[in-house]
């Protein structure tokens, strides 16, 4: 967190162990101002404050910048400096930060951020005369508004001013830029139509009481869920999702097919860690094996389908949710997930960051005998060469089928165009804008 006041204060804490607020909880008291900002982030230390030709400001960013170590370069051989070097690279909200002062005004230099970032950037930034935020130009990260009572604030989940008061006024367009001040918000740079928001906030990432582009995360999941009960003809005695985003998904599925919803796993305490998103293998299998606990009574002799966001390395879902209900006792196990495979890393945020990672791709490198190039067939949920993808990965991770939410199927859950959804992870580059 940063907050101005007579003058900034800043605190940085690893929340990996325990809540954001518990770290914070005292410390705010003591950060005395009437204007702040702050991020969970799961790669780079921030805010930082940066003395500039603009003034000192304080910085956020979500999102992922591809290209750092190219833009780094070339800022070093014009004789700019970095010191933020945590683990031996860039930090890249302080490269983020050298490029905006590069810029003519405060503005121009944002606008040029987008120019010259390969990935994605949703920024806050905190100065004397407000708050300025500007949202990722292509809006594969969200901003939205809220005011109570003359009193503004922008946060990526509108869910957080539910609680709070607040009442929705913005919702951000991609590339648009706007300040908060005591005057009250002004628009300082318009948003651009083109819109291409990351789908996998409402099938994964995002919380379920979040709102996107007007569009809630729970509903998309239930919609989802019905997508794919239309498209199976499976015999099962109940369905489950994994929790917690599967559960959505699973609710869903059961309103469409009759089925009863039940839970035969329970997660160990709700706070606990996802378990795709920490940076070694190590750390996720031990959040994998400790934050889901079986119920024995719900699972035994039942043929279960089970609900999953999705499936990316495929070796929690193998071997500390499927392995847990086949030692319960399991009769079938069913699984179903509600995108498509994902075969592109992610290069947006931090989702996905290899391809060699993805269940989906051993499978095509499996069935070709070699590193595939060309995939174009394993696209096509049509085609023979996706079934035998998708009966490898049944065969990997020990179920009794698997069945792959269709992406148009996906794309009507959302309820948006095609062309205003990112869907880089499943069909790549320029499939992905123009499909």
């Amino acid at each position: 967190m940063a907050v101005l006041g007579d003058r900034f204060h800043r605190s940085i804490h690893d929340i990996r162990k325990s809540q954001f607020k518990s770290k914070f909880f005292e410390e705010y008291k003591e950060m005395a101002g009437n204007s702040g900002i702050g991020v969970i982030s799961d790669r780079d230390a921030q805010p930082l404050i940066i003395g500039s030709k603009f003034g000192t400001f304080a910085i956020v960013v979500t999102g992922i910048v591809e290209n750092t170590t190219e833009l780094a370069k070339e800022l070093l051989d014009l004789g700019e400096t970095f010191s933020e070097m945590s683990g031996g690279r860039i930090n890249s909200v302080e490269l983020i930060a050298k490029l905006i002062t590069r810029g003519e005004t405060l503005i121009d230099g944002i606008q040029g951020v987008y120019d010259r970032i390969e990935g994605s950037a949703s920024i806050l930034l905190l100065k004397e005369d407000g708050i300025y935020a500007a949202r990722d130009r292509l809006g594969r990260t969200p901003l939205v508004v809220g005011e109570k009572d003359g009193e503004y604030a922008v946060a990526t989940e509108n869910c957080s001013f539910l609680n709070l008061g607040f009442h929705v006024v913005k919702y951000l367009e991609p590339g648009e830029i706007i300040n908060i001040s005591p005057s009250g918000l002004q628009s300082r740079l318009a948003g651009r139509d083109r819109n291409q928001i990351c789908s996998f906030l409402w099938i994964y990432t995002g919380y379920p009481a979040s709102s996107y582009e007007g569009i809630n995360v729970e509903v998309v999941r239930e919609r989802s869920g019905g997508f794919l009960a239309r498209n199976d003809n499976v015999e099962a005695d109940l369905v489950a999702g994994v929790p917690d985003s599967g559960v959505g998904h699973a609710i869903g599925y059961s309103i469409e097919s009759g089925l009863p919803f039940r839970r035969p796993l329970v997660k160990y305490t709700p706070g606990y860690g996802r378990s795709y998103t920490p940076p070694s293998q190590e750390i996720r299998d031990l959040v994998a094996t400790m934050k889901l606990i079986p119920v024995r009574d719900v699972i035994a002799g039942n043929r279960i389908v089970l609900c999953e966001d999705s499936i990316v390395r495929g070796t929690q879902l193998k071997n500390f949710t499927v392995a847990k209900l086949w030692e319960s006792g399991a009769k079938e196990i069913h699984v179903r997930p509600a995108c498509p495979p994902l075969m592109f890393h992610c290069k947006f945020a931090l989702s996905t960051r290899s391809i060699d990672e993805l269940v989906a791709r051993r499978a095509i490198n499996a069935l070709e005998g070699r590193h595939a190039e060309d995939i174009t067939e394993y696209l096509d949920d049509t085609s023979e060469k996706y079934q035998k993808m998708v009966d490898w990965i049944a065969r990997e991770i020990n179920v009794t089928t698997l069945k792959y939410q269709k992406i148009r199927d996906m794309i009507e859950a959302i309820g948006l165009p095609r062309e205003k959804l990112c869907l880089h992870c499943w069909i790549g580059e320029g499939a992905a804008c123009c499909a």
